[in-house]
């Protein structure tokens, strides 16, 4: 296994195509390009494995159903399973420091408020994995009751851009795991 591909989001309906759950929508569409298998429940969520296309890298592309909060309890285990180095390791999640449409890599650092990282640093060994941040935009407001509901709410933005913004990050995932 070359890398371990992890999109962060909520299990359930409630979630689904809301701000946090980004990073669900982008691991889907990875792995619709990669053709990989239909994923199955491992690791405490969704989880399938394959190449990229012949002779890409091989990856395992996990969607943890933990809630985000929790989500270092699926990827902690999936990392251990498959022997990922922590470097290896990439995690696509909204980023509510960045406009909405930005997209941006980075290994390590911060980890923002962001919950789902707070999880994933606290179980899988630190900090140090890549990430594609991807911009969902701030609201006007730093109280944390609007900030919540801003990230579990719907985007107000166009489908279109949304799904400009799920392929943008995408493209950054895919460029990383090929480099």
């Amino acid at each position: 296994m070359d890398w371990l591909v992890v999109g962060l989001g909520n299990p359930g309906d409630r979630y689904a195509r809301t701000r946090h759950n980004i990073g669900f929508e982008v691991a889907e569409l990875l792995g619709s390009r990669w053709e990989l298998p239909r994923a199955k429940q491992r690791f405490a969520g969704l989880y399938t494995d394959g190449r990229t296309g012949p002779g890409g890298p091989r990856v395992g592309l996990l969607l943890p159903q933990t809630f985000m909060n929790e989500s270092g309890r699926s990827v902690g285990p999936a990392r251990g399973a498959t022997g990922i180095p922590l470097e290896r390791v990439l995690v696509l999640h909204d980023e509510i420091d960045l406009p909405f449409g930005e997209v941006k890599t980075r290994l390590g650092g911060g980890l923002a408020g962001h919950n789902g990282l707070k999880s994933l640093n606290r179980d899988i060994g630190g900090p140090d994995f890549h990430r594609v941040r991807i911009g969902v935009g701030r609201p006007d407001s730093t109280d944390p009751e609007i900030v919540s509901a801003h990230v579990l709410g719907r985007f107000s933005e166009p489908r279109t851009e949304v799904e400009a913004l799920i392929v943008a990050a995408a493209d950054e995932a895919e460029r990383l795991v090929h480099a």
